[in-house]
């Protein structure tokens, strides 16, 4: 441990030898899975460190310093030289590790039983280190402790959306009857003298007390809310608590524990599981992260923990996946990691303010000039950025201002940058829901290939100085990218289906008070579509390009569920008729299956040519373009394939 602190020592508790039930992965040979607890401390007077907010009034040890300890899990070749030396960090999602289902198509759970496909374990390390101190233990779930500094109180303002569709938004709810229902607070109530509750039935609907409506505390963390007894409020309906709490966690202490321990694993020489003989085997670091994960790497970057206390490079390159223009509520001094802005929920909190780009712009509505890369360029330690998108993220996450300045004009990304989105495809992986709370059906499109394309992409750039494929993102300057109400003039008149009214707009906003004061609109933009209603622009999916169906990134709310409003991440999907016959008596404007395709053979022989451009393209690895087309020929259901 150096000038600043670090990493003080890391304790191995757990060593499964090997893991995978001794699956031997090529030249790599097996793995094994090391688990454990990182011990370390901070000196607040840090340069590096100083910007943690509340780190200052932390307890401090006997030299000075702000101690925290972190979980870790390690995946490592079991003889260390049979590696290719890259270690691949990624970011844990509230606790839980993703890169296994999403990259592997292993089983979700964070205890890695079984590899899946094998797609990491051939190609080199992952380790994940819990960041978020809000987290509670259990499930497999990774966590840290951080100080909690009490005494200081302030606001706190909490959503509740009671619907139970069994998604993740409703991990935070216990529904007791149709009439009440419990919801967790994220820190303890220091006074419930003049808190505040009110509800709307939309984000844009003015906050209200409805007679009925009403809440008592059942202790100092949770909240029991009995819903209005007139109507007007239903299942969608927005509960919004605000109450002075106190305690609050130094959560910014995050970023730089992922700091520490991941240069800790890269450069240290002494007690250090990946240096045996006290020579460190690791010549490069990648960070991966998805949705909230991806989100924390660009914030990481943004606040200057690109670089350690030594002033080296942590991560050479990250791969942001899901993101959009949005940061993180982590640095704050009741920081809310868990929440971020979409439409409906959790609209207004203080993720997504300016800067949202890499480039370093002028901000004219908000004053200010920033941009992602800005400290890191300034230090040296600027990472390669591969960032991954999909349609979803224009409209909840306002993609859009990645790619254009607060006019609404293109800009150019920096040379370590390149920015790709998947059209047709929704942020959120497909799962059924347990309530009729979307109009229409869940999209199936996946973009798990794409991700693991652009990692090796990621990988050869870093190692090997190979440029990767060229941005696939939409843009102004091609018409891919426009206002809302010119893309719905695009988008084909589909019986029983809507098109959105609505996107998650957003505005300068003051923090300073609760609920925040917003004030002047960011132009945001999306995608328009071609006649199917598939989008135009970005890397278009085999099947987007050779359709069985209509795959849009956004799903609108149904009756009884704040109709009309966007739900969550999710996406929808409006398969073509089989056959004329059916096509024409339910009025579809969209050829027929039987129209577009003479046979399942002639389909599967176009996804060939859309399957082998993508893998020219290097947008697609070919074993993952294979196994599509593998599918295509023995059945018209191949959602599973990619």
């Amino acid at each position: 441990m150096g000038v600043g602190g670090g990493v003080r020592r890391i304790e191995v508790t757990e060593r499964e030898t090997p893991v995978f039930g001794g699956t031997e992965f090529g030249a790599v040979g097996p793995y094994e899975r090391l688990d454990g607890t990182v011990f370390g401390e901070l000196d607040p007077t840090h340069r590096l460190n100083a910007d943690i907010v509340n780190i200052d009034r932390a307890r401090r040890n006997r030299s000075g310093n702000v101690e925290y300890q972190s979980d870790f899990r390690i995946l490592k070749p079991l003889d260390l030289d049979r590696g290719n030396g890259c270690l691949v960090y990624d970011v844990p999602n509230r606790g839980n590790q993703p890169i296994m289902p999403r990259l592997n198509g292993a089983r979700e759970g964070g205890h890695p039983q079984h590899a899946g496909n094998g797609f990491l374990m051939r190609r080199g390390f992952t380790v994940w280190s819990g960041w978020q101190g809000d987290v509670p233990p259990g499930a497999d779930r990774l966590t840290a402790r951080f100080p909690i500094i009490p005494g200081i109180t302030g606001m706190v303002r909490e959503e509740f959306i009671a619907e139970a569709t069994g998604l993740l938004g409703d991990s935070n709810i216990e529904e007791l009857s149709e009439e009440r229902f419990v919801g967790m607070l994220v820190y303890p109530v220091a006074d419930p003298a003049g808190a505040t509750l009110t509800v709307r039935e939309r984000e844009a609907d003015p906050r209200m007390t409805p007679p009925g409506l009403a809440w008592r505390l059942v202790d100092e963390r949770h909240v029991e809310i009995t819903r209005p007894s007139e109507p007007g409020f239903d299942r969608g309906a927005i509960y919004e608590f605000i109450y002075r709490a106190r305690d609050p966690i130094v959560m910014g202490i995050g970023f730089a524990a992922i700091r520490d321990i991941v240069s800790f694993l890269r450069y240290a020489a002494k007690d250090n599981p990946l240096a045996p003989q006290e020579r460190p085997r690791i010549r490069h670091v990648l960070g991966f992260g998805i949705s909230q994960s991806g989100r924390v790497l660009r914030d990481l970057v943004h606040l200057g923990f690109n670089g350690d206390l030594a002033g080296r490079r942590v991560f050479d390159g990250i791969l942001p996946v899901v993101a959009g223009s949005r940061r993180t509520c982590v640095n704050w001094q009741f920081a809310q990691a868990g929440r971020y802005s979409r439409q409906h929920e959790d609209h207004s909190y203080g993720d997504d303010q300016f800067p949202f780009s890499y480039p370093t712009l002028t901000d004219p509505i908000s004053g200010r000039s920033g941009g992602i890369l800005q400290r890191a360029r300034d230090a040296g330690v600027c990472p390669k950025v591969l960032h991954l998108d999909t349609e979803s993220d224009f409209w909840q996450a306002r993609s859009s201002l990645i790619v254009t300045d607060t006019k609404g004009t293109d800009i150019a990304m920096p040379d370590e940058v390149r920015v790709y989105s998947v059209s047709g495809v929704s942020h959120a992986p497909f799962r059924p829901i347990t309530k009729p709370v979307m109009q229409l059906p869940g999209n199936r499109l996946g973009y798990g290939a794409f991700m693991r394309a652009l990692l090796v992409a990621l990988v050869d750039w870093v190692e090997s100085g190979i440029v990767p494929p060229h941005s696939r993102f939409p843009s102004r300057a091609d018409g891919t990218l426009v206002p809302p109400a010119e893309a719905h003039e695009t988008f084909p008149r589909l019986p029983q289906v809507n098109f959105p009214t609505v996107l998650n707009e957003l505005r300068f906003r003051d923090h300073s008070v609760e609920p925040p004061i917003e004030s002047t609109a960011y132009p945001v933009f999306v995608q328009p579509t071609d006649a199917d209603g598939n989008a135009l622009g970005g890397i278009r999916h085999p099947l987007i390009t050779v359709p069985l169906a209509t795959h849009v990134g956004w799903s609108l709310r149904a009756n009884g569920y704040g109709e009309g409003e966007l739900f969550t991440i999710q996406g929808s999907m409006v398969p073509f008729a089989e056959t004329e016959t059916e096509r024409q008596h339910m009025h579809d404007p969209r050829p027929s299956r039987e129209m577009r395709y003479a046979s399942r053979d002639a389909w599967a022989a176009q996804l060939v040519d859309a399957v082998d451009r993508l893998v020219t393209e290097r947008l697609l690895l070919a074993e993952d373009g294979d196994r599509l087309i593998a599918a295509a020929r023995e059945s018209w259901d191949v959602y599973q394939a990619l």
